[in-house]
């Protein structure tokens, strides 16, 4: 079974994050925040990581150039799921290596697609 990283303080749009990935057929771990994230990550390594931008310790921002720049994650994919959404946020949430970005809220058919072709590979 895959495993997805969910991060994202919002409880509503966690719990939101949580059904898609859940019917996808995901085992699911949750972070309230980037230390909360980087803990998880300790314990396991994820097929896909979900990633706020505004989180209560760092940003998400941050937390993706970490992550890519860590050669044990760097092939993870990252989606940032993100209520700020200019296009110089989404440019530069690309540019930290995400492999996606998608402004709240969410459409659940482009979630779920774009879910869905990032670990298409791992699935089969």
């Amino acid at each position: 079974m895959s495993t997805a990283l969910v991060v994202e303080d919002c409880l509503t749009d966690r719990q939101t994050l949580v059904l898609y990935l859940k019917k996808l057929g995901f085992n699911v771990l949750t972070a309230e925040s980037g230390a909360e994230a980087r803990t998880k990550l300790n314990d396991s390594k994820p097929d896909i990581i979900l990633l706020d931008v505004v989180l209560p310790d760092r940003s998400g921002f941050e937390l993706c150039r970490e992550f890519k720049s860590d050669p044990e994650m760097n092939e993870i994919p990252i989606i940032f799921c993100s209520s700020k959404g200019t296009d110089l946020d989404k440019f530069w949430g690309l540019k930290q290596g995400a492999s996606a970005y998608l402004v709240k809220p969410l459409v659940p058919e482009e979630l779920v697609g774009i879910i869905e072709q990032l670990t298409k590979n791992k699935n089969e």
